[in-house]
């Protein structure tokens, strides 16, 4: 029996590994952030986005925010009238949860229209499996909660294998 409970427990622990490793955390416009003068399509060009990534967007919000807009939104640069759309904070993380086009504007008068706007395609899946040298980096990138999840995976395995 203890044989049966410990395959499971592996089981489980194989099934989740590759989804927490792999979710990748993305600070829109790297060390720049979110603000004026930064291309953030050339930014996203070369990058692929899965479901369970997320988007984090670093600014000063006193001169910035972040709103989650529809295609024709973005490309018209209209920024909706419904405050609950935006996101103010200046540390604002958004969880890439649905396939598909996203588009992203700065609501500042003026901002969009001169280029502070991010529009992106999320596939769905997960992302493929690092090359071997970046593997050594995955911990680097791993948040709190996914380590915290590892450690309690891992002593509830042994816990219940004794």
């Amino acid at each position: 029996m203890a044989v049966n409970r410990s395959l499971v427990i592996f089981a489980i622990v194989a099934f989740m590994a590759p989804t927490i490793s792999l979710a990748m955390d993305y600070v829109v416009g790297d060390d720049n952030g979110w603000k004026l003068e930064v291309n953030y399509t050339d930014w996203a060009k070369d990058k692929q986005f899965y479901v369970g990534d997320t988007l984090l967007f670093k600014y000063n919000n006193a001169s910035h925010n972040v709103y989650k807009v529809t295609g024709d939104d973005f490309n018209s640069c209209n920024v909706p009238s419904n405050n609950s759309l935006g996101l103010f904070t200046g540390n604002d993380k958004i969880n890439l949860a649905a396939a598909g086009k996203k588009w992203y504007i700065c609501g500042f008068t003026g901002h969009c229209n001169q280029g502070m706007k991010l529009k992106i395609t999320v596939l769905d899946g997960t992302a493929p499996a690092p090359p071997p040298n970046a593997a050594s980096t995955l911990l680097a990138k791993a948040t709190n909660f996914q380590i915290m999840l590892g450690m309690t995976l891992s002593i509830a395995a042994a816990l219940i294998m004794v």
